[in-house]
């Protein structure tokens, strides 16, 4: 699957300093928007803007958003028509991962990436109930337009030193990608059972940690990204730790905002510098503010970060060896494709 470049500092310099911005005004959100859920009023905007390169794009910035909030709509109503009916109901979850992953592998697109993203979260969400799989589509609505509003924004305060704009150049993947496609969402429907088990409903934006490791589409990618979501939580919970260890020498929020930047700037700048994937950065940003938000809203702080280790360990490494498993049994990959090598300056596998 096509994976977001590095951002280039010749080519926006203020890179950090608007991911930064775009985290603090998310949580300055939060108490004028009252939502049931912060966690994804403090993540999702940083996890839709901090995808965007170079020059800023308006198309990105109107249609990620209003994605969103498509899908979310349309993933409420199948789950609120469906969930009587339990076996049909899942049934139509494992159609929808299989939809989205059939996407990702057969174009390479991030599109796919989003419905897989979406279904994962609105159906595990539905098994509690009607009322809990509406909060979350209120909650996803809400986000939205928190980005919608701070794309623009962030953007005319702290322009990129270039007009040239990103340009994707996905890769599709080579083999029976129909058999790759019914592998990874027959794990996903496994890993979501687990999920709903074990994950409350404030954690969820955690879920895509665990899943995410899914749309990659060799062993040795999937592996490889399993270790990078381990790290990202790792070091999101340290920053998120932090914060919160500092905030309680003086509750104000002004000094949670000023907190929220310079934690976002640090983890923004070495998405530009720093010895990983970038990815790996970005993630820890929305791990760390995802965290934050619970934890001063209804969670407690230790209980989180414990939470979140344990979904990357135990669901992303667990989904990662089935699917290695299952992909070495039926050898659906072309065997060019499958041997593609790490690129380990890159620090990733260098076919995404």
């Amino acid at each position: 699957m096509y994976v977001t470049p590095r951002p280039d500092a010749l080519d926006d310099p203020l890179y950090a300093v608007r991911l930064a911005f775009v985290g603090m005004m998310s949580f300055a959100a939060i108490p004028l928007l009252d939502p049931a859920l912060p966690p994804i009023i403090a993540a999702l905007p940083v996890g839709l803007i901090g995808a965007q390169r170079k020059a800023f794009n308006i198309g990105k910035a109107i249609g990620g958003p209003v994605a969103m909030i498509v899908l979310t709509a349309a993933m409420t109503w199948l789950v609120e028509e469906l969930r009587p009916m339990p076996l049909v109901y899942i049934g139509a979850m494992w159609l929808t991962y299989f939809a989205g992953f059939r996407m990702i592998l057969q174009t390479g697109a991030q599109a796919g990436m989003l419905i897989v993203i979406v279904a994962v979260l609105m159906s595990v969400m539905g098994m509690h109930g009607t009322a809990t799989v509406e909060t979350l589509r209120d909650g996803f609505f809400q986000a939205s337009l928190v980005g919608l509003v701070l794309g623009p924004l962030s953007y005319l305060l702290f322009r990129p030193a270039t007009r040239v704009q990103h340009v994707d150049e996905p890769v599709p993947t080579q083999g029976n990608v129909t058999l790759g496609a019914a592998i990874r969402a027959t794990v996903l429907l496994g890993l979501s059972f687990w999920l709903y088990a074990v994950m409350q409903p404030s954690d969820m934006m955690m879920a895509v940690i665990a899943a995410m490791v899914l749309v990659f589409p060799t062993r040795r990618s999937v592996f490889f990204e399993a270790s990078q979501r381990l790290r990202a939580t790792i070091y999101g919970s340290g920053v998120g730790a932090v914060v919160l260890i500092l905030f309680t020498f003086s509750q104000h929020l002004s000094v949670l905002l000023a907190l929220i930047f310079l934690g976002g700037l640090w983890l923004a700048n070495k998405m530009l510098t720093g010895p990983h994937p970038s990815n790996v950065y970005q993630y820890a940003m929305s791990v760390a503010f995802s965290l934050i938000a619970g934890a001063l809203s209804t969670q407690d702080a230790g209980y989180a970060i414990f939470t979140r280790i344990v979904l990357s360990l135990g669901g992303a490494a667990a989904a990662a060896l089935a699917v290695g498993l299952l992909d070495a049994l039926t050898g659906w990959r072309t065997q060019e494709a499958s041997d593609t090598p790490i690129d380990l300056k890159a620090g990733q596998p260098d076919e995404i």
